[in-house]
């Protein structure tokens, strides 16, 4: 099949978060099962190995013609094409430290329209250009696509034979804006019922109603946000739940604990001796004893969102055993003082490492025995997958993708790939760390029997590309 898909972040060339990561990673599988794939983004800086096509795109937007030139790169069997205007260089992708960017409704609905436009003018790989394409947009960003594509490029008899898959990452951002900003974006007036979300402007909206079909990151959250995480879609939600389904994102080869260059020793499931070696790597990197003692790891951004304030109180508990405590991220001031104060109290025990580092997020996987996340709602979440793969066995909350992965211990159960707690409390979370400290210093045999359920498991991104394919075939007829 033909596929355009569409962006707002792309891995490598932008990342903010799990959406850059599937961006980066999606194209390629479904490259590699026989698609051809252009991939839009913009070009928020330079990306070296993109070369200007000499094409250009000219679109009308709030009184103005704006003249965008397309970068191409050639890479992995995908046709990556880098937006580039003035609008989309600047400090931050989405925003800076005053806050998100007052034009954003502008720079997106600009990424909408050049992505039609290059459906039409610019080539696949193999020099022919896209028939009947599938696009696939992806949250609020893309979300006008669909609109402008139906009430646009349609009633003037091009692209007839295209279709809409809109990806739903995280509901709790949807590009709200004035009324008065649909007059700028060059829809007709009848489109205004497609994006008017209680008297505003609503982009996320737009695309849920517009496109053919949805896909949200996991089964679970798929059926969550029709209930209490739609952050007010709920019932638009609910009046198009034929055309929604829950697909789990994958992990690229990168993430691969038998040749991550990032680590000191590579291992498998079959020899788990480099593993060992990572874990006091970790420790001696972090100042940390080199001690043959139980390793927490988390990973996060520290928001709310994460639970990251369950870690907090428990970590007293936690530390009151003979273990070690690794965490890295950056965000909320509160959880990075959590983060500071805890290598203070424990410093032979905890670390908290106030920042992002690539290498160390591959280390902390790979030297940690027990994976900490215990988010209060996660669309699908990707550090559970990682965990697994490297063979620290991951304690969640069940909920959204965490409760779709992730397969709970209980007494008689060969397939348990982890701990899956409910309800979001201290007292259930505490529960299931504990349930993971007893089963590892106690019955180390049946630890390593979950260790290597997750380690064998197949979380890779073909797996999911052919789920994908399903649906683009769905819509297509």
């Amino acid at each position: 099949m033909d596929v355009l898909f569409v962006a707002s972040e792309m891995a490598p060339f932008s990342k903010t978060g799990g959406l850059g990561d599937v961006a980066g990673a999606l194209p390629k599988a479904l490259a590699a099962r026989g698609d051809r794939v252009i991939a839009v983004s913009p070009r928020y800086s330079v990306v070296p190995e993109a070369t200007d096509s000499g094409l250009t795109a000219s679109i009308w937007l709030y009184g103005r013609l704006h003249r965008c030139r397309l970068f191409v790169l050639d890479r992995d069997g995908v046709r990556w094409v880098l937006v580039d205007n003035a609008c989309y260089h600047r400090e931050g992708i989405y925003g800076d430290s005053t806050g998100a960017y007052d034009d954003n409704l502008f720079r997106y609905a600009l990424l909408c329209r050049v992505a039609i436009e290059v459906a039409e003018t610019l080539p696949a790989l193999d020099g022919k250009r896209l028939e009947r394409p599938v696009f696939h947009a992806n949250d609020w960003h893309t979300g006008l696509l669909p609109v402008y594509l139906a009430a646009t490029y349609k009633q003037e008899g091009r692209l007839h034979g295209s279709r809409v898959v809109l990806g739903l990452h995280n509901l709790g951002h949807q590009g709200t804006a004035r009324r008065a900003a649909f007059e700028g974006l060059g829809l007709p007036r009848a489109a205004w019922p497609l994006v008017d979300m209680h008297g505003h402007l609503n982009p996320l909206k737009a695309g849920i109603v517009a496109s053919d079909a949805m896909v949200a990151v996991s089964p679970t959250y798929s059926r969550q946000i029709q209930v209490d995480q739609g952050f007010g879609l709920e019932g638009v939600l609910r009046e198009r739940n034929d055309r929604l389904i829950g697909i789990v994102n994958g992990i690229g080869p990168e993430w691969d604990p038998a040749t991550d260059t990032h680590l000191p020793a590579t291992y498998t499931a079959d020899d788990l001796t480099g593993k060992a070696a990572c874990k006091a790597e970790l420790q001696r990197s972090l100042g940390l004893p080199v001690r043959d003692v139980p390793v927490f790891g988390m990973v996060s951004r520290l928001d709310h969102q994460k639970g990251v304030d369950l870690v907090e109180a428990i970590a007293p508990w936690l530390l009151s055993n003979d273990v070690q405590l690794v965490m890295l991220g950056s965000g909320s001031e509160r959880y990075e003082r959590f983060f500071r104060q805890s290598e203070r109290r424990w410093p032979r025990q905890a670390r908290g490492y106030v920042g992002f580092s690539e290498p160390l997020a591959h280390l902390v996987e790979a030297g940690s025995d027990v994976f900490l996340m215990p988010s209060r709602f996660e669309p699908c979440g990707l550090n559970q997958l990682y965990s697994m793969r490297y063979g620290a066995v991951p304690v969640v909350h069940a909920t959204g993708g965490l409760a779709d992965t992730v397969t709970t211990a209980s007494p008689g159960r060969d397939d348990a790939t982890g701990w899956a707690f409910r309800p979001h409390s201290v007292e259930a979370f505490q529960a299931a760390v504990g349930y993971a400290l007893l089963t590892l210093t106690r019955y180390p045999e049946a630890f390593a029997r979950i260790r290597e359920n997750g380690m064998r498991s197949d979380w890779s991104w073909d797996r999911s590309a052919a789920r994908y394919q399903a649906v683009y075939r769905a819509v297509q007829g």
